[in-house]
């Protein structure tokens, strides 16, 4: 299909769209508030057309609710309240340029609870990016997190982005035996189960008229219509291809922030999003694994053989030393 990028294209545009409705819910609706309305409204639109799925799917929705409820909690809970927080005292740009950071933070959790080997992009690219995010929360000066620390925006945008991380793997891993319409409307449910009384003993205040279009927003294209838009872009380019798209997000929220709330883009941006940026898609192109050399393997496993035939020497193996 020649248009099949459109797809997540058009999500990635929600998604940065998204990013300027927390900017524009600040002092208008609390982080806690626009979270739960934001699924309730999702739950209102996707009920009618998904109610009668999922009771068809009751047994094995009943069977993966642990699942599903921890799914919630960092797809749909934590990813999106930490990121309305950091809305409060970081800018779009910012925001836009740390969410960046997931597909990486997907790629290092991947290797460490999925098992998968590591690669040459996610060394390199792990590496240039941590020196981009110095710099961009050290605001062009790395040294000035050892004096002045990581401002509380940074932290919330960085919990953020690794909820969301974990989600991916999370979901990668677990195999509900579900199709993915029945697990979004089984994830948003659970997350009303758990924003809920967190909404109401943080907030607990009903949205005022003027902040409705706010979670209109947030409820109908970024929660119900872009998890489509990206399904369907899995299904017509694979889930590699349509994870390139990722990339987008930063820049777009960047000019979004740029023409709709006035931000300026500071050399500090620049350098540091953009090595952030390059090290995510390093990442994700240099797949190569890394392999260590046959004759280390070799060296390694007959010192392993040696130190097992005798104790090592003072209590300590010294296999490692043994082959610098």
């Amino acid at each position: 299909m020649p248009l099949a990028f459109l797809f997540p294209f058009s999500c990635m545009a929600i998604w940065a769209g998204n990013g300027i409705v927390s900017k524009l819910a600040v002092g208008v609706l609390s982080p806690a508030a626009l979270a739960w309305s934001r699924w309730m409204v999702a739950a209102l639109v996707l009920t009618p057309f998904l109610a009668r799925r999922a009771w068809r799917m009751r047994d094995q929705l009943r069977a993966g609710f642990s699942r599903l409820a921890m799914l919630a909690l960092l797809g749909m809970v934590l990813n999106q309240t930490f990121g309305y927080y950091a809305a409060q005292t970081l800018g779009a740009t910012e925001i836009g340029l740390m969410m960046g950071l997931t597909p990486l933070m997907t790629v290092l959790l991947s290797i460490w609870l999925l098992r998968e080997r590591p690669t040459w992009g996610a060394l390199i690219g792990g590496v240039i990016s941590i020196l981009g995010l110095a710099i961009l929360l050290g605001q062009g000066d790395p040294t000035r997190l050892f004096t002045q620390g990581i401002h509380i925006g940074s932290v919330y945008m960085l919990l953020s982005a690794a909820t969301y991380a974990l989600y991916s793997v999370l979901l990668k891993r677990w195999d509900l035996g579900l199709d993915n319409w029945s697990m979004l409307y089984g994830q948003v449910l659970c997350s009303l189960l758990l924003l809920t009384p967190f909404y109401l003993l943080v907030d607990g205040k009903w949205p005022d008229g003027s902040a409705l279009w706010l979670i209109l927003y947030a409820g109908i294209p970024t929660s119900a219509l872009s998890p489509w838009l990206w399904m369907q872009g899995i299904a017509l380019l694979g889930a590699s291809r349509t994870a390139i798209f990722m990339n987008l997000l930063p820049v777009m929220t960047a000019a979004l922030a740029i023409s709709w709330l006035g931000e300026r883009l500071t050399s500090y941006h620049l350098i540091g999003g953009g090595m952030t940026l390059l090290g995510v898609l390093l990442a994700q192109l240099l797949v190569k694994p890394v392999r260590v050399r046959r004759r280390a393997r070799l060296a390694m496993a007959t010192c392993r053989e040696d130190e097992e035939k005798r104790p090592p020497k003072g209590g300590l193996f010294v296999c490692g030393i043994a082959n610098l």
